[in-house]
């Protein structure tokens, strides 16, 4: 069959799906954080031949914030720099920042999902960035979110912005400096990262940085500030879930003193777990009732499984494995960069060296461990799952399909020849995959 015609006909597979009830992807990893579609995903295609790729569109700047999908929209924010070659490395392990202090431009772009058609591109703002970045990182790192008729992006010190899906600018916020970095080492400045989240018509965004750390909210509709708590913590990059329980809502954080609970409404905090490590990246990940808990330097450290319901200081003592707010705890184990995810009874954690180690996500018990890719592969993106599989991207441009379940398969591996940093994206059944120079559309 003439390509022409395969692309006609899954243009009008996605459109038929789309007009039957469009499956979101609203915000960092999907519904609620989760990080699991709600629908099938393709399991093989092979982007540098185009096979199965149903459209591929390029990008003229960097990011790693993940695309955000809502009915038959994607949105995406990048940062273009004026200078040459942007020092720019997604394998570097170096901690230095980039020395680009070239004038940038942060733009957000709308997207039609079926045809890869760029509707809108809006400049948020322009100058030399007010903090540098790792090189590894990019000036726009921090991913969208929308509740389906405002979209929100975070540019860090660059500011807050929502515009409606016209592209229309509703309100801006200052933040100020947000310059998250090394605690206590300012001159190694990494860049912002972490995700607003929406609830109840509130935008919430976590900053932890070198001084000063507050976690606030804004009122969706016109930006007006609702409540500001301020926060003693050191940097950290990770990106706030909300917790729904039958008798109240909390609002679960990860940094890098303590791991907090919040009332999302007015920003009291409900609860705090010690937990004293820095560089905290992962997001707390919420399943079966439990707060999944990850993340610090050094690599492989302690993480936690708590219940929710927690009140005041709930630290668990060094001698002590579980208690009546936390379910259990490892000693080690724990990811540095990559969000875990919990499906189908099972708790996936991987590594940035690509070793996953899999658990029973009611009682910590080991299934397996296995490395994923070669000794040379490495990850920043956050896995997902759809139909018994784990979805898992590399920064060698590789995406990774394992089976899900006790017992290690590794079903597929696609190559999609570009670096993959950004944590993937799903709706009706494609896959949206940010690459460093394209997005591309699997299905």
């Amino acid at each position: 069959m003439h390509t022409s015609v395969i692309r006609s006909s899954l243009v009008l597979a996605l459109c038929v799906a789309t007009s039957a009830g469009a499956q979101n992807w609203p915000a960092f990893r999907g519904p609620n954080g989760s990080g699991i579609a709600a629908v099938a995903l393709p399991t093989v295609w092979d982007g540098e031949k185009s096979s199965n790729i149903l459209w591929q569109t390029p990008l003229p700047g960097l990011g790693h914030s993940s695309p955000v999908v809502w009915g038959d929209r994607v949105f995406v924010t990048l940062a273009i720099s004026s200078a040459d070659n942007p020092n720019h490395n997604p394998k570097d392990a170096d901690i230095e920042p980039s020395n680009d202090q070239s004038a940038h431009e942060w733009r957000v772009m709308s997207l039609d999902k079926r045809s890869g058609v760029v509707l809108w591109s809006r400049t948020a703002h322009k100058g030399v960035p007010k903090v540098k970045r790792h090189v590894k990182a990019t000036q726009a790192n921090a991913t969208p979110v929308t509740d389906g008729n405002v979209v929100v992006v975070s540019f860090g010190s660059e500011g807050l912005y929502a515009y409606d899906f016209a592209g229309t600018l509703l309100w801006k916020q200052d933040l100020g400096i947000l310059d998250p970095g090394y605690a206590g080492q300012p001159e190694l400045s990494w860049g912002f990262a972490t995700s607003p989240v929406i609830y109840q018509g509130l935008v919430i965004l976590q900053c932890d940085i070198q001084k000063g750390s507050f976690i606030v909210a804004f009122n969706l509709t016109d930006g007006s500030p609702a409540w500001k708590t301020d926060r003693d913590e050191i940097p950290a990059w990770s990106t706030p879930v909300i917790y729904r329980g039958k008798t109240r809502t909390e609002l679960v954080t990860s940094g890098s003193n303590y791991y907090r609970g919040y009332d999302p409404l007015t920003g009291k905090e409900l609860w705090r777990l010690r937990d004293g490590s820095q560089v905290k990246v992962p997001s707390p990940v919420i399943a079966n009732d439990l707060f999944y808990l990850t993340g610090g330097n050094p690599r492989g450290r302690e993480f936690y499984v708590m219940r929710p319901n927690a009140s005041g200081d709930v630290s668990l003592p060094l001698d002590e494995e579980s208690s009546a707010s936390v379910a259990w705890r490892k000693q080690k184990g724990s990811p540095y960069t990559p969000t875990p995810i919990v499906y189908d009874g099972h708790l996936y954690v991987a590594n940035d060296n690509g070793v996953l180690t899999v658990y029973d996500a009611a009682t910590g018990e080991q299934r397996y461990q296995n490395r994923i890719g070669t000794t040379n592969s490495t990850f920043s993106a956050s896995p997902i799952a759809a139909a018994g599989r784990i979805y898992f991207a590399s920064e060698d441009g590789e995406v990774f399909v394992v089976k899900a379940g006790p017992v290690y398969e590794l079903l597929a591996t696609n190559r999609m020849g570009e670096p993959l940093m950004a944590t993937p994206a799903a709706s009706d059944g494609m896959l949206v995959i940010r690459g460093q120079r394209h997005l591309f559309a699997v299905r």
